[in-house]
């Protein structure tokens, strides 16, 4: 039911999603269903609005000096789920120091800037995704992709926190090395060294 009440607030352009296509039986209590399905529906939508709204205003902060979409920093994706945010840490605009969790100034400022939007919304549980590309050799023989991908997830963290997001939001901290690939991209492809923040629907179970 919930996972129908998203789809149904996102559309248009998401396709609804339905009792036939997802399997669930009519339940004898028609009624009771109908009151449920509208607390639900409300609820959902409620948020879902609260995430457009921060989707926009993170577009207006962090993407209106770059035009061209492969050369974005920041991505932002809605989700069933919630909002996912990819920061990229791109050689012509990096966000940490080469092979390191050391912000660049820029990276800073990313960073502080999406920590002032978070700490809006403290109602949203947080996850934060460490993520590298295949390819480049290791910080040293005890110290890889692993370790780095974790640790730069840890960093923003650190940061995002330090700048207004409150301790109690985070659910994950992960590093996953280059286990995970953006879509549609080759393990090696710069693109996929990022750190990913997904903002998370509250459980309305």
């Amino acid at each position: 039911k919930i996972k129908e009440a998203i789809e149904r607030a996102f559309r248009p352009p998401f396709a609804s999603i339905t009792k036939e296509n997802v399997g669930v039986l009519p339940n004898k209590n028609d009624n009771y269903d109908q009151d449920r399905r509208g607390s639900l529906d409300s609820s959902a939508s409620v948020e879902l609005q609260v995430l457009r709204r921060l989707n926009q205003d993170l577009l207006r902060s962090l993407q209106s000096d770059i035009e061209d979409p492969s050369q974005r920093t920041v991505e932002l994706e809605l989700t069933s789920e919630g909002l996912r945010i990819n920061i990229f840490d791109r050689s012509h605009r990096p966000v940490f120091e080469p092979q390191s969790t050391v912000f660049t100034p820029y990276g800073d400022w990313v960073f502080s800037t999406l920590a002032w939007e978070l700490s809006r919304y403290r109602s949203f549980a947080i996850e934060l995704e460490g993520h590298t590309e295949r390819g480049h050799p290791p910080v040293s023989s005890v110290y890889g992709d692993w370790e780095l991908s974790t640790d730069r997830a840890n960093a923003a963290r650190r940061k995002l926190q330090e700048h207004g997001v409150h301790a109690q939001q985070w659910r994950k901290v992960a590093g996953y090395a280059d286990t995970i690939p953006m879509r549609d991209q080759p393990p090696g492809a710069e693109v996929n060294r990022r750190v990913t923040v997904m903002l998370k629907l509250p459980d309305l179970h």
